[in-house]
């Protein structure tokens, strides 16, 4: 069962410690030592185990520990951990690392301060607000901008080993070229990453998350092919100003929603042609980029480069359904993920044959997947040091029944007239559309290295939403525990190389077309108030409770709670 982990070797990268310096706000510390397990692989010399951490026991408020006894704790949490932990009570590697994240339009507002150019969603929410589920916008966010000290004091508090954030193209280069940097804008992140760094935390940063300077969605977007050039020029500017401190970069987030993005959300109605060209303009846009820094920075900063991928796993609804839900995953996920992590490279062949037959069937004269060169496909194919997925929810498909409505999600290839349906057994976690189902993620990890071979692994967003402003979080944390569970349980019985979870959010932030209503946040954000105050939620304790304990569960945590109000 172990056998894998023979294979695994510790990541120079993420071989750092941080000392538990800032007490959280929601209460007092107490210390406990508590030793690092470390994983012995079989035939194999012992992973080099990590120094004694620090548990941070949480004590807050009498009112809490009530309320983790009132809504039952102990039987939602813990009693329900797989056998393998419940027994063997097995905590995170010493070399794992937990992190959150945010991204800059989400957050950052100072829309028009300074030097900044207008970016897409500027203008998409201010021309378009009724597409915004509350006619909000990005102008202030979290305020960030002006408060970029505040946000680290919280990743500090909870005790993070990263935090990922992004660059906004727009407001580092005004001009959308490299022609000319902003001092300011270029000085904002600098300022972030040292503040960053001066803490302890390492600055995980994504170059691309989906903003843009308007001026080169006018010129086409993604879907132009002059894209590649420029990001990579944008790349450049930041692994030149930056290199030196940051030693992971995301270069592009979650192109497959980029991609279905460039179609629908900001207006390019082009549903035929836009999203494929768009699905070659970012592989070559993230491909020139990790040569680049391989070439040019990667010998002085030994970073690493890898891209972040939106990941569910579609699983058929009856056997009939089967090779449907592979054609989904191959679709969705391989038209990505195979020019870049397969041995090949290149679409996928069933992806190349689909729609060879769908563009014939509609009358185009070739297909609308563009072709990659033999130079493309060796250009494209292992740009990555690492595979980031961005995990939240999976789902069952179907076949639709005549007369029954698709989704509008598959409005790029009506053909498939296909149905998604919750997990029978999954929980309500976005009452709107999905539902949670950590089980999907261990399943995707499974599929991915059935296809593509054990790769180093990093969960770079998972995370929970609510429609309330409830500080008292409890389905939040069941969420991130039960998602931890599986995580362990990829590293433990399936020898998944797994690196590091990414928490998301942060705190509550803008959230693209939801605006304000959907809350992700670890930390609650009070958006009437000028100030934009922040306020931890139960589940940020939790949080910071498995960051130093290196443990999942929520039963000793609750324990620890009352031991130390007791006290």
């Amino acid at each position: 069962m172990f056998g894998l982990l023979s294979m695994w070797i510790s990541w120079d990268l993420f071989l750092f410690e941080r000392p538990a310096s800032v007490a959280p706000p929601w209460g007092r510390l107490r210390l406990v030592p508590a030793e690092r397990q470390a994983v012995q692989a079989e035939g194999q010399a012992d992973h080099e185990a990590a120094s004694p951490a620090a548990t941070c026991v949480v004590a807050d408020s009498v009112f809490t520990v009530r309320m983790l006894i009132l809504h039952g704790v102990k039987r939602t949490f813990s009693s329900l951990l797989h056998p393998l932990l419940a027994n063997k009570e097995l905590h995170f590697p010493g070399w794992f690392k937990f992190g959150a994240a945010t991204s800059s339009y989400q957050i950052e507002g100072s829309w028009n301060v300074s030097d900044k150019a207008i970016s897409i969603w500027d203008d998409y929410t201010h021309t378009q607000p009724h597409k915004i589920k509350d006619h909000s916008n990005g102008d202030v966010a979290c305020d960030s901008y002006n408060q970029y000290e505040k946000d680290i004091e919280m990743a500090e508090q909870l005790g993070l080993d990263f935090y990922r954030f992004s660059i906004s193209w727009s407001r580092l280069l005004p001009e959308g070229y490299r022609t000319r940097i902003s001092s300011d804008g270029r000085q904002y992140y600098d300022n972030l990453i040292n503040g960053l760094l001066d803490r302890g935390i390492e600055p995980m940063v994504t170059l691309y998350h989906s903003e843009m300077p308007k001026m080169f969605q006018d010129l086409g977007g993604w879907a132009n092919p002059e894209m590649a050039e420029w990001f990579a020029d944008y790349a450049d500017v930041a692994f030149s100003l930056y290199g030196d401190r940051v030693k992971l970069w995301i270069t592009i987030n979650e192109p497959s929603i980029i991609c279905d993005s460039s179609a629908y959300v900001l207006g390019v109605v082009e549903p035929f042609l836009a999203p494929y060209l768009c699905s070659k303009t970012v592989l070559m846009a993230h491909a020139k980029a990790y040569h680049n820094y391989k070439k040019n920075y990667k010998p002085m900063y030994q970073g690493k480069v890898g891209i972040a991928h939106a990941a569910s796993y579609f699983s058929a609804k009856t056997q009939n359904d089967a090779e449907l839900a592979e054609l989904f995953r191959q679709y969705h996920f391989g038209l990505f993920m195979h020019p870049l992590h397969s041995k090949s490279g290149g679409w996928p062949a069933t992806v190349v044959e689909l729609m060879k037959n769908i563009s014939s069937v509609e009358g185009f004269p070739r297909s609308r997947l563009p072709p990659l060169t033999k130079h493309e496909v060796e250009f494209i194919r292992g740009t990555n040091d690492f595979l980031g997925l961005n995990y939240y929810t999976s789902c069952t498909v179907r076949k639709a029944k005549a007369g029954e409505k698709r989704q509008e999600s598959l409005g790029d290839l009506p053909e498939l007239n296909a149905i998604f349906e919750p997990y029978p057994n999954s929980t309500a976690a976005y009452p709107e559309y999905y539902s949670s189902y950590p089980e999907g993620l261990r399943a995707f990890i499974a599929w991915f290295t059935k296809n593509y071979g054990v790769q180093d692994i990093f969960i770079t967003e998972n995370g929970y939403t609510s429609y309330t402003d409830d500080l008292n979080d409890f389905n939040r944390i069941t969420y991130i525990e039960k998602h931890l569970e599986k995580i362990l349980l990829c590293i433990y019985e399936d020898g998944a190389r797994i690196h590091g979870y990414t928490y998301w959010s942060l705190m509550d932030n803008f959230e693209w077309r939801n605006g304000y209503t959907a809350k992700f946040g670890l930390y609650d954000v009070d958006f009437s108030d000028e100030g934009r105050k922040r306020t931890p939620r139960l589940s940020a304790q939790y949080y910071s409770y498995v960051i130093k304990s290196r443990s999942i569960d929520s039963n000793k945590w609750k324990s620890q709670m009352e031991d130390t109000n007791d006290n």
